[in-house]
């Protein structure tokens, strides 16, 4: 069984989900030990739990430690089982982490799968909705990964009650990734105001527009169980899109949400590295179970370091960060 101190590195929640995600492709027991200690409330969230819950379903794995608040976990999978599945986050924790934990298992399956996941599908600290169907989907499609995903709503904290729906097929064609090129960029924006004044999107997308010089400006107002705001900004390239987040809450003033928005977006455009901080992070595990591959990206983060310790853990593969020009080179020889 390999041995996991869940506390090294970033120390949240992301060991655990690769953990699960190749422990199940692998066929390889782990105990994860330390759970999320460096949190401020340290152990398995809801969210984290619906994730463990949703690997044990599609792995049919013997697990203990399976609670909340529990810091410690050992998982043992038994197979991979395609199917139909539907799984509760029971709170506006992310349903994009969940789908993801269960991704890469039933992407090793011998048949489809279909994934229904109830929650949040904007969410701080999370890959939110539109990440997903504008960047992560569309790049990894080019590894050979078939995906089909869509909302049937959306779900904004602290309310939650979004749902997203995914048809999974299975991996049978494995192509290498290169992304080391944006091409020209054109900027558009979206704000999402559900159950809230409309002048909150209007005063977002006014600042916005005018910091990036944007004219592709739409509000949408979803229909949700509670109120709840995101603004979405996209620098669509030739070769790759880029999305950027940023959420509102209670006491947050809409221009704040806005320049967070602005500040990040900035920082990717000013780097002419095509891949952006959080995209990196998610393209090391289907680079790794895949035919490998490499990118340009931007300063890695904790949580991109974290990531590659983890998948080292399970997986004999090389993972090489470079430094060059002000920019790193990703690289991944499966």
């Amino acid at each position: 069984m390999i041995e996991i101190d869940g506390s090294a590195g970033e120390g949240g929640g992301q060991v655990l989900r690769t953990s699960l995600a190749l422990s199940i492709v692998t066929r390889q027991p782990f105990r994860l030990f330390n759970i999320r200690a460096g949190r401020e409330k340290p152990g398995l969230g809801k969210q984290h739990l619906a994730c463990v819950r949703a690997a044990q379903q599609v792995s049919n794995a013997d697990v203990t430690g399976d609670e909340i608040g529990s810091r410690d976990l050992a998982f043992a999978p038994q197979g991979i089982y395609p199917g139909k599945y539907r799984f509760s986050v029971g709170s506006a924790g992310s349903a994009s982490l969940v789908l993801q934990t269960v991704l890469y298992p039933l992407l090793h399956a011998d048949s489809e799968s279909h994934v229904s996941v109830e929650g949040g599908t904007h969410n701080a600290w999370a890959p939110p909705l539109d990440f997903l169907l504008h960047s992560f989907l569309p790049v990894v499609a080019r590894a050979g990964i078939e995906v089909e995903l869509r909302a049937e709503r959306l779900g904004f904290f602290p309310a939650g009650g979004g749902e997203i729906h995914a048809q999974i097929q299975p991996w049978t064609v494995r192509e290498r990734l290169k992304l080391h090129e944006r091409g020209v960029v054109a900027l558009a924006a979206v704000a999402y105001v559900a159950n809230l004044p409309e002048n909150v999107g209007e005063r977002e997308l006014g600042i916005i527009g005018r910091a990036l010089n944007v004219s592709d400006l739409r509000q949408e107002r979803p229909r949700g169980l509670g109120p709840g705001n995101a603004v979405c900004v996209f620098a669509r390239g030739e070769h790759i899109t880029e999305v950027v987040t940023a959420f509102g809450k209670r006491g947050k003033a809409a221009e704040t949400v806005a320049k967070e928005a602005v500040r990040e977006m900035k920082t990717y455009l000013k780097s002419e590295a095509p891949v952006g901080e959080h995209l990196a992070d998610q393209l090391l595990l289907p680079m790794a179970l895949g035919a490998g591959g490499s990118f340009t990206t931007l300063k890695p983060t904790l949580h991109t370091t974290t990531n590659i310790e983890t998948i080292r853990r399970f997986l004999d593969v090389e993972i090489d960060i470079a430094e060059h020009d002000g920019a790193w080179r990703v690289t991944v020889a499966p």
